[in-house]
């Protein structure tokens, strides 16, 4: 809540490997694909696979610049 009172989302900074895949409507083995390739950066803490979203938009962006 902000000092209003009124709730605001907040953006994760980084999702686990099943809704990163969701969020670019492809399957975790392309996802995972992409990740070997280097096209898409990923953060380990702990035991926990984690793909930051501006890698996400990044990715996306070099995508849509490249066709």
């Amino acid at each position: 809540m902000n000092s209003d009172g009124i709730t605001q989302a907040v953006e994760p900074l980084a999702v686990r490997i099943p809704l990163a895949a969701q969020m670019l409507g492809i399957g975790k083995s392309t996802l995972y694909e992409m990740i070997a390739a280097g096209e898409i950066e990923t953060v380990k803490i702990g035991r926990s696979t984690l793909v930051p979203t501006d890698s996400l938009r990044a990715f996306l962006a070099r995508r849509r610049n490249s066709i």
